[in-house]
């Protein structure tokens, strides 16, 4: 399955001839998701209703488009304010299916890899389950004072009711071949975007209008997975992740001037033991979400191998223009 799932991820990012069988497939797909819109749309499906503002961050298209990183400097932002701010996720590759509070302690198994970074940076009040409805019950009933809350996201979630949408674009892939899953790598047409608030995951500032919504992530030094007193000076390294646009990482590598070995796994992937045996003869650079799961095999399985790894630490930086439309929201929604 995950080989399945790299071969198709390669084959979109060079727009293959064969993904044009798939064609039948993906008109198959538009329809189904048309009719499931439609469904909640004209009540026939009933949405849930959260007590308080929820604002979805998400994508129309499969794979990374930076979604995490952003939550993360928007709930900070969100504190700096001190506006009470939670954070719902599906908590993808999870083994339970109930809801679950994320806690400091939590791991990738528990929860799943994106909850746990989230609450690791930010420490905010965060609940994962595949119902969204009653993540948020369970977040409202341990946290009752929150004021909004943002759902890493869901955006194809129509069983919840969502006040606020915003869709990141990732400007290095675009929309591909522009054709739906699985003839390409879109989860909704185009016309999806319409009505919803735009960010552009892009550094190349001069590509957009003045008042475009813009953020772009920023790397530091790779340091040691299980310790922190030192970084890694460039060379030949193996770049190891499991992320679902593993090619960004890959070049951010690249242009901090080391020579990079790719070894790309599914996205989300959970790793083993046997998936590091034979990256011993150069160090290993891995992602921070990639870490949060590592971290957790080196507990269960102490290996020599742990000891070269080292994670690229991010930041998202936002434009002023995606601040002060975070902020039109507050103001939207009285939330002060």
């Amino acid at each position: 399955m995950k080989k399945a799932e790299l071969l198709i991820t390669q084959a979109w990012q060079t727009q293959s001839p064969w993904l044009n069988t798939l064609a039948p497939l993906s008109s198959l797909y538009g329809v189904v998701g048309r009719v499931r819109k439609s469904l909640y749309d004209n009540h026939t499906l009933t949405k849930y209703h959260a007590p308080i503002p929820v604002m979805v961050i998400g994508n129309i298209t499969v794979g990374g488009s930076g979604k995490t990183p952003l939550i993360i400097a928007l709930v900070r932002y969100l504190q700096q304010k001190d506006i009470k701010v939670g954070v719902i996720s599906r908590g993808y590759g999870r083994e339970s299916k109930n809801p679950t509070l994320v806690q400091k302690n939590s791991t990738p198994k528990e929860v799943g890899d994106e909850p746990c970074l989230i609450v690791n940076e930010t420490f905010v009040p965060m609940a994962v389950g595949a119902n969204r409805g009653q993540a948020i019950d369970l977040l409202m009933e341990s946290y009752p004072d929150l004021q909004l809350i943002i759902s890493d996201d869901g955006l194809q979630h129509y069983a919840l009711h969502r006040d606020v949408e915003w869709i990141v674009v990732d400007g290095m892939r675009g929309f591909g071949n522009g054709k739906l899953f699985p003839q390409g790598f879109l989860r909704e047409p185009l016309d999806r975007l319409t009505g919803a608030t735009i960010i552009y995951h892009d550094s190349r500032a001069e590509r957009y209008a003045d008042d475009a919504l813009l953020m772009h992530l920023i790397s530091g030094r790779p340091m040691p997975l299980l310790a922190s007193d030192t970084s890694l000076m460039p060379q030949k390294i193996y770049a190891v992740s499991g992320i679902g646009y593993p090619v960004r990482f890959f070049k951010t590598l690249s242009d901090l001037g080391f020579e990079v070995v790719e070894k790309p796994f599914g996205d989300h992937h959970a790793f083993d033991i046997d998936d590091l045996l034979d990256l011993t003869d150069l160090p290993i650079i891995t992602t921070t979400k990639d870490a949060v799961k590592l971290r957790e095999l080196a507990k269960d399985i102490p290996h020599a191998i742990f000891d070269n790894i080292w994670v690229l630490p991010v930041q998202m930086v936002l434009s002023e223009s995606v601040y002060r439309q975070m902020d039109a929201v507050l103001d939207r929604f009285d939330i002060a």
